[in-house]
C-alpha cells in the first residue's frame, strides 16, 4: 500500500448520478493522476424537492452509497457525504472543501439538465479563481451528445434516422466499458478518512423503502446477465405485456448510475453480436433500440435547454387549452378512473415506485388526451414516485405521449385505454393484481366491469370520461392550437 506523505495534494471525484466504481469515466481520470483521491457525494434535499425527486429513489441512492463507500475503500479512496440545501450551497461547500484539503483538481461526470449544467459552470469559475482545475466528462450515455448529427450539423428530430446514425457510429467506433487498474496512493488525510467507520447518515429527505431493488454490485450485474441470457431473445414479443416478467427492469440502476449504458450494450452484444442489425423481429435489437431511445432523449436535453424549462418541443402545442381539473387529476393519480388498465398501472406506481413501460404510455395518453390535463402535471407526478426517475427520459416520454415532443405520437392518434387493456392484459391478470375490487370479475368483462355488474354492487368507480367524446375533444384542442399558432405567424 503506497503512502504519499510528502505530497498532500489531492484530487476529488464528485459523484452524482454515476454511483459505481466500474466503468466510471471521471473516476478513471481521477485515479490516473497518481495523486490521492477523495470521493464526494453532496445531498441537496431542497433541490431534490424542487426537482420532484422521488423519496424511494433517494432511499435507493442512500443504500447504494453504502456499497459505493465499501467499493471505494478497497481502492484506497474515502467517500465523504455532505449535505447542503441546494445546488447553490453545494458549489460553495465543494469550493471550501477543496481549500481545506489541498485539492488541485476536481473530476466530474456531466449532467445535462439546465440547472445541473449551470451549477457545474459556477463551480468551475469558483475553482479557477483559486487555481483549481475542473474536468467534466460525458459518461451517462454510450455515445456523447453532439456526436449523432445530420448533414447540416443538427441533431436528428426523428428517432429512426437518429437510431440508424447511432448504430453506424457505434459500429465504426464502439464505446465499451473501461475501468482503470492503477493503484491509488494514500495520503495522511485519506488514510485518516478511511479509518473512520461512521455509517452514511440520512440524506435529509423523506424515506420510502426501496429494498425490492438490490444495490450490491454482484446482484445488479447478475440481473443484467440474466436478462441477456433468459429474456432478451423474446423481448420483442413479451415486453408489452405487464403480467409477464419480460422486461429488463434495469432502468433504476441506470438512473442512479449503479450501472452504465455501456455495460448494458457490451453485455448484450456479448450474447447477441447481431443486435446492431436493424430487425424489429429480433428481441436483442429491440432492447438495444430502447437504450438508443434513452440516448436520443438525453442528447435532445443537452441540445435544447428549453426542455428543462417546462417548454414543449412542438411550439404550437403551447397554445393547447389544457383542462385545469383537480378532480380528474386526483382520480388519475389515485388509480380511480374507472378504466381498469389505467388504474392498475397507477396503483402499481404508488405501491412500488415503478411502472411497466407500456403502461407508462397508456396512462400518459389517458391523462393528456382523455382527461386533457397538462402533460407537465403527469411528468411531475411520475418523477415524484418513480425509482427510475430520469429527467430526460421522463420528459421525452411524456412529450411523446402528449404529442408535444419531437417525433411524438401524432395528436390525432389517441390510445383507447380499454382496447389497450384488452390487447396487452387480455385475461386481466395484471389488473387483478392491483385492482383487488375486480378480483371476481370474469375475464370477458375485466376491461369493462360495469357491463357485468348489472346490480351496481361493484365497489369500483364508473369511467370518469367517455373515451369517444374525449378523443374528439383532444383532437379539436390540438387543431385549435395549430390555428392559433398560424394566426401568430
Amino acid at each position: 500500500m503506497t503512502n504519499a506523505n510528502v505530497n498532500e495534494d489531492h484530487v476529488i471525484i464528485w459523484f452524482r448520478d454515476d454511483l459505481r466504481t466500474v466503468d466510471n469515466t471521471a473516476l478513471n481520470h481521477a485515479i490516473e493522476t497518481g495523486l490521492p483521491v477523495i470521493a464526494l457525494f453532496v445531498a441537496t434535499p431542497m433541490q431534490w424537492h424542487e426537482h420532484h425527486v422521488a423519496a424511494i429513489q433517494v432511499d435507493f441512492i442512500h443504500r447504494r452509497l453504502r456499497v459505493l463507500k465499501q467499493q471505494l475503500a478497497v481502492l484506497n479512496i474515502p467517500l465523504q457525504v455532505m449535505q447542503c440545501n441546494d445546488f447553490s450551497e453545494s458549489v460553495d461547500a465543494i469550493a471550501e472543501y477543496c481549500h481545506q484539503h489541498r485539492v488541485v483538481h476536481v473530476f466530474v461526470n456531466k449532467q445535462y439538465p439546465l440547472n445541473e449544467q449551470l451549477r457545474d459552470e459556477k463551480l468551475g469559475v469558483l475553482l479557477a479563481q483559486s487555481g483549481i482545475k475542473q474536468s467534466l466528462f460525458d459518461d451517462n450515455y454510450v455515445l456523447e451528445p453532439e456526436t449523432i448529427l445530420n448533414r447540416e450539423g443538427e441533431l436528428f428530430k426523428v428517432f429512426t434516422p437518429y437510431r440508424n446514425a447511432w448504430i453506424k457510429r457505434f459500429s465504426a467506433e464502439p464505446s465499451y466499458p473501461v475501468t482503470t487498474s492503477k493503484e491509488v496512493v494514500l495520503s495522511d488525510t485519506t488514510s485518516a478518512m478511511l479509518a473512520d467507520s461512521t455509517d452514511i447518515q440520512s440524506l435529509g429527505y423523506p424515506v420510502i423503502e426501496s429494498v425490492l431493488w438490490p444495490v450490491d454490485e454482484e446482484a445488479i450485474l447478475q440481473r443484467l446477465d440474466t436478462f441477456c441470457v433468459t429474456k432478451a431473445q423474446d423481448y420483442h414479443q413479451q415486453r408489452d405485456f405487464p403480467a409477464i416478467d419480460g422486461t429488463s427492469c434495469l432502468s433504476p440502476f441506470l438512473a442512479i448510475g449503479a450501472l452504465s449504458a455501456r455495460q448494458c450494450v457490451h453485455q448484450l452484444l456479448q450474447h447477441f453480436p447481431h443486435a446492431l442489425e436493424v430487425n424489429k423481429e429480433d428481441g436483442a435489437f429491440t432492447w438495444l433500440n430502447e437504450i438508443i431511445w434513452r440516448e436520443f432523449y438525453g442528447h435532445l436535453l443537452h441540445r435544447y435547454p428549453e426542455l428543462s424549462k417546462n417548454h414543449p418541443f412542438q411550439e404550437y402545442t403551447q397554445y393547447v387549452c389544457w383542462q385545469d381539473n383537480p378532480t380528474l387529476l386526483k382520480a388519475w393519480q389515485e388509480g380511480k378512473t374507472g378504466f381498469p388498465i389505467v388504474d392498475a398501472a397507477m396503483r402499481q406506481l404508488r405501491a412500488t415506485g415503478w411502472m411497466h413501460n407500456r403502461l407508462r404510455m397508456i396512462t400518459a395518453s389517458f391523462l393528456t388526451k382523455d382527461l386533457l390535463c397538462d402533460w407537465r402535471a403527469g411528468e411531475q407526478w411520475f418523477m415524484q414516485h418513480l425509482i427510475d426517475g430520469d429527467f430526460a427520459s421522463n420528459n421525452g416520454g411524456w412529450q411523446w405521449a402528449a404529442s408535444t415532443g419531437t417525433d411524438s405520437q401524432p395528436y390525432f392518434r389517441v390510445f383507447n385505454p380499454t382496447l389497450q387493456g384488452q390487447r396487452f392484459d387480455p385475461k386481466g391478470d395484471f389488473i387483478r393484481t392491483w385492482v383487488k375490487e375486480l378480483a371476481k370479475v370474469p375475464d370477458k368483462y375485466i376491461h369493462t366491469p360495469h357491463q357485468w355488474d348489472s346490480s351496481g354492487s361493484l365497489d369500483y368507480p364508473l369511467p370518469i370520461v367517455d373515451h369517444k367524446e374525449a378523443r374528439l375533444l383532444a383532437i379539436e384542442a390540438f387543431k385549435q392550437a395549430k390555428a392559433v399558432m398560424d394566426n401568430h405567424q
